[in-house]
């Protein structure tokens, strides 16, 4: 019989850390003398009561040991329960959100896609605001670990071939799990200071400067504004394209690169590639804002970089409403969003090593058609890549395709337009934030959007974040029977 207690243990735990978490927004406003401080006062009781009944309940022997029905099983529940309990303050608290809302924003902000249903951000409660940065920033932590630790050991995309360049942790996840949560968070919190002091320096205030930071280095999305970066000014474009950039590459490179070893990120053709494409799609967009839109070269400039690598690394800020663009740039920023950035990274979507091997196994295949009698396989970095590992990229696009098309068809019989229906699901599974057209482009929201397509919406953030097969294995009979 399967055993559900170490992974619940170990939910269990999370939650109370998050309800330990609510008390920052609590401190907040009470700095600001907001009686709101109450509401988070109950949140995080209730929040960390059931956490801990849970822990203590499924208390077991060694509980450092993991099978991998146990593994899969924790990597999809820490991201449906937590939510469960993050959304309880944006439904008892200012917003008066129905449950249904205050599920889709936390839920947008721990997988870190940035897709929103308030308005009027900058009159809620600073603790709010808050709430929604710490959610991204803790969501983003999180799925680099997830990226470093668990998928590699399940196989899960084509990840596995990250497995001994990172860390192999078979049979002892959960200390593994920490020694590595723990060897990456002062690189985390040491890009969050600088991003925010860059901010800081750019003229934002300090307060807005924390909150972007966190939601920049998370590649969330979450802004304090309605008008998301519309109005922060220059400098905060400028830093936030350069941060995007940095939360988009392999956190496992920069914890070489502290070690003393900077080869390793100087060699890694995924980070050549992605760079390339962030080049590229940053060229493309200013030659046709120059060209068609604006006569400024470093207006152009400016906005193409800043919301084309908005959407490429799937952080979702909007410093301009780019629906106005024209047909090309509004086609290449859709296309750009299914690409995304590094593995083990905050990113999110398909991401560069899966277009890689793609292309490697595809020039291997007319290599034999053109060369019946020779031998040619596929090869990364200069590596021989093993059958297992492109038969699961191949099968991570076609799930993804499929499960493209099932959610916007889902979306669509809702009653959503088609455009709507169809940037609305590559944005949920993809984690990009907003989608296409006048309602939940970057000028709107997902308010307006029903409660059946939310659920829909929410479906789709937590499968995508979880790279599809870590969350589907758990729908097959063989998975319960192993």
């Amino acid at each position: 019989m399967f055993d559900f207690r170490p992974a619940g243990y170990v939910i269990g735990l999370l939650v109370v850390v998050l309800g330990c978490t609510m008390f920052l927004p609590m401190l907040m406003d009470l700095y600001d003398n907001d009686p709101h401080w109450k509401i988070w006062a109950l949140c995080a009781f209730m929040t960390a009561v059931f956490g801990g009944t849970v822990s203590l309940a499924c208390a077991t022997e060694g509980q450092d040991s993991l099978n991998i029905q146990q593994t899969f099983f924790l990597t999809t529940g820490v991201w449906l329960v937590l939510p469960i309990f993050a959304a309880i303050p944006f439904w008892l608290g200012a917003t008066q959100a129905s449950y249904t809302d205050a599920f889709f924003e936390a839920t947008s902000g721990l997988t870190t896609t940035g897709s929103t249903v308030f308005s009027g951000l900058s009159d809620l409660p600073r603790g709010l605001l808050l709430w929604r940065g710490l959610m991204q920033w803790f969501g983003g932590i999180g799925i680099i670990v997830v990226a470093m630790v668990f998928l590699p050991l399940l196989r899960v995309g084509g990840m596995q071939i990250f497995r001994t360049e990172g860390f192999d942790t078979f049979g002892k996840v959960l200390p593994r799990a920490a020694e590595i949560a723990r060897t990456i968070s002062s690189i985390y919190i040491g890009l969050t200071i600088m991003c925010a002091m860059a901010y800081r320096i750019a003229g934002q205030g300090v307060f807005d400067s924390i909150v972007h930071a966190m939601t920049t280095i998370a590649t969330g999305g979450f802004a304090n504004y309605d008008s998301s970066f519309s109005g922060l000014g220059i400098g905060s474009e400028y830093v936030a394209v350069v941060f995007m950039i940095l939360a988009c590459l392999p956190f496992v490179r920069y914890v070489q690169m502290v070690g003393g070893s900077i080869q390793p990120i100087l060699r890694d053709t995924q980070i050549r590639t992605f760079l390339i494409t962030a080049i590229t799609v940053v060229i493309l967009l200013t030659l046709w804002r120059f060209a068609f839109v604006t006569n400024s070269s470093e207006f152009a400039l400016r906005k193409a970089a800043f919301n084309g690598l908005s959407i490429l690394t799937g952080t979702g800020y909007a410093s301009d409403d780019y629906m106005r663009w024209g047909s090309f740039p509004i086609t290449l920023l859709f296309m750009v969003g299914l690409v995304g950035g590094c593995a083990g990274s905050t990113t999110c979507s398909i991401k560069i090593f899966r277009f890689q091997l793609l292309y490697a196994s595809i020039r291997a295949q007319l290599q034999r058609i053109h060369s019946p009698n020779g031998v040619f396989m596929p090869k990364y970095e200069g590596r021989t890549v093993a059958e297992d590992v492109i038969s699961s990229v191949m099968g991570f696009f076609m799930l993804f395709i499929l499960s493209l098309a099932v959610l916007a068809v889902g979306l669509g019989m809702t009653g959503l337009d088609m455009i709507t229906s169809i940037s609305g699901a590559a944005s949920a599974l993809a984690n990009i934030g907003p989608g296409l057209g006048p309602e939940i482009g970057p000028s709107g929201n997902f308010a307006n959007v029903n409660d059946t397509a939310k659920w829909l919406l929410v479906a789709g953030m937590l499968v995508g974040r979880l790279e599809l097969m870590a969350v589907y294995v758990l729908f097959t009979g063989a998975f319960w029977r192993g």
